[in-house]
């Protein structure tokens, strides 16, 4: 398909990623990581960039991890990735929608409550998101 120019590989799967990379080499089919854990690792093996849900709240970490690699920081790319990763792996106790947006209220976003049928993480879930926020040098405002 002419206008089929790149995809986003969200399945967690490193393998699949390289073999993406790997098969549509010769044609410049571009293939960005969707999987936020996987940013620095994407990036490693051929990926051009990554689309995060993460990137919502945490914009200049998630964007440091990119700044990093392609300036030759890769110590600096790796440690941002694993600043991220504890924050990312805390939102799989949610649901996806709810997850990004308990976060980003957190972070002092004002972004709301879930529309129904999507329901508020429990207080326990919103306190574990708290903590890995904290636990990763960010501020917490809500």
């Amino acid at each position: 398909v002419p206008n089929l120019v790149g995809m986003k590989d969200s399945s967690g799967d490193l393998t699949q990623t390289i073999e993406f990379i790997r098969r549509n080499a010769d044609v410049n089919f571009r293939v960005m990581c969707g999987k936020d854990t996987l940013i620095y690792s994407g990036l490693c093996v051929g990926a051009v960039g990554a689309v995060c849900s993460t990137a919502n709240y945490l914009p200049k970490l998630v964007c440091s991890i990119y700044d990093k690699y392609v300036n030759g920081d890769l110590k600096g790319s790796l440690e941002a990735q694993w600043r991220l990763n504890p924050i990312r792996l805390a939102t799989d106790k949610s649901s996806f929608p709810v997850a990004t947006k308990d976060l980003a209220n957190l972070v002092g976003m004002q972004v709301g409550s879930p529309f129904l049928p999507n329901l508020s993480s429990p207080p326990k879930q919103i306190e574990h998101l708290r903590k890995q926020l904290v636990d990763g040098g960010f501020e917490v405002v809500g």
